[in-house]
């Protein structure tokens, strides 16, 4: 039986995604590293410092700095991304998100947010749904990135629920990877061949349905 809902931040909720890759592209422009399209996906749904350890392995100079000055670089970034949070407002919920977390209301379902981002308090804050949801995992107890299924399984332990019992919202590759590795009911949003591991998958946020996933759901389960 259907009892939580587990979600992703970033391009799930609301599109920061956009506002993480661009200042990341700018980083990695000023430690002269191009980064083509795939490479700039990739970063998608991975922690801050995960992100930039790819980035310099892509532009060959993992072994180039000091943990101190990775640090460094990682809050420039962040701050570049901060700025740009400040912009956000509740226009910023994507389609279909304001319905699905009030037919979850409706049915009672606890909701908690899996994102590896250390700013989801403060969007959402700016989006103004933070009360919709009765928990955040804290991205400093996390000591794996995805497609470890740490963040899932900490999330699972906030519902207070059994990994066939919560259903889990992703718009990345490695998150789907993640949510499957809890063992749980994993929706995919976005490309079908990118997120074939999921248990449903819709091309956007817009196609949500609660009804129609827990039928699957219910399906998947045998019930």
């Amino acid at each position: 039986m259907l009892k939580g809902l587990i979600f992703d931040l970033d391009g799930v909720l609301t599109d920061t995604a956009r506002y993480h890759l661009s200042a990341w592209n700018n980083l990695a422009k000023e430690l002269g590293i191009s980064l083509n399209q795939d490479q700039l996906d990739s970063l998608r749904g991975i922690s801050r410092m995960d992100s930039l350890e790819l980035i310099l392995k892509y532009g060959g100079q993992e072994n180039k700095y000091s943990e101190a000055e990775k640090e460094k670089f990682a809050a420039e970034k962040n701050a570049k991304f901060v700025e740009q949070v400040e912009t956000i407002t509740p226009k910023d919920i994507l389609p279909g998100i304001p319905q699905l977390l009030k037919d979850a209301k409706a049915q009672n379902l606890k909701m908690v947010i899996a994102s590896a981002s250390k700013n989801a308090p403060k969007i959402l804050n700016r989006l103004g749904i933070m009360d919709e949801f009765d928990g955040i995992v804290d991205p400093a107890t996390l000591h794996h990135g995805k497609p470890d299924p740490e963040i899932y399984e900490k999330a699972q332990e906030l519902t207070g629920f059994k990994a066939d019992e919560v259903i889990s919202f992703e718009d990345a590759k490695a998150g789907v990877e993640s949510i499957k590795a809890a063992g749980q009911f994993a929706v995919g949003i976005g490309d079908k061949e990118l997120l074939k591991e999921a248990d449903y998958i819709v091309p956007s946020t817009a196609d949500l349905k609660l009804s129609e996933i827990e039928k699957v759901f219910e399906e998947k389960q045998g019930k």
